[in-house]
């Protein structure tokens, strides 16, 4: 499992690179816009898939801070957002790089944050959740884009085996 983790790790960091650039062009009224995603905009989208990974990582690796709630803008600029993010993926990959088979199969103990109960569960469907977590909302900024005539994006897994991902095939 630890190879298959590694692997959605690296897959994770490529896709948030393809997302960004894509943004990088937008006017600031189009990435701000309420475009009616779950959290409105793609800035805002963006800036809830890393206050996710904080919140997951601080929990997984019991270091780091951890956003108090879910819609929190950790960044209002874009370019230290961008750089955020990059360091997030880093900080995933480094993670999921020093896990073994034990570790992943074993339980984990945490307290969620909207209706604080506690939970414990195996860590492995745990990573699945954070790594589903960002595809789902990367493909609602992929919308927004696409509906403000922006390019559809390659974002596939199957895509990335084929290119930057061939190491894992």
């Amino acid at each position: 499992m630890r190879r298959h983790f590694q692997m959605f790790a690296d897959y994770n960091r490529w896709a948030n690179r393809r997302v960004y650039a894509a943004c990088e062009d937008l006017s600031d009224e189009d990435y701000r816009a309420d475009a009616g995603a779950f959290f409105g905009s793609i800035h805002r989208t963006l800036n809830h898939l890393l206050v996710a990974d904080r919140i997951w990582m601080s929990r997984m690796t019991v270091q780091g801070e951890a956003p108090k709630a879910l819609d929190v803008v950790l960044f209002d600029d874009f370019s230290a957002l961008r750089d955020a993010r990059a360091a997030e993926d880093q900080r995933i990959i480094g993670f999921v790089d020093g896990l073994n088979d034990e570790r992943i199969a074993g339980d984990f103990t945490y307290t969620t944050i909207s209706n604080p109960t506690t939970i414990t569960q195996p860590l492995g469907p745990v990573l699945s959740h954070v790594f589903n977590h960002q595809t789902h909302h990367r493909g609602q900024v992929h919308a927004i884009l696409t509906s403000l005539g922006g390019p559809s994006l390659v974002l596939d897994l199957v895509y990335f085996l084929r290119s930057d991902g061939s190491r894992w095939m």
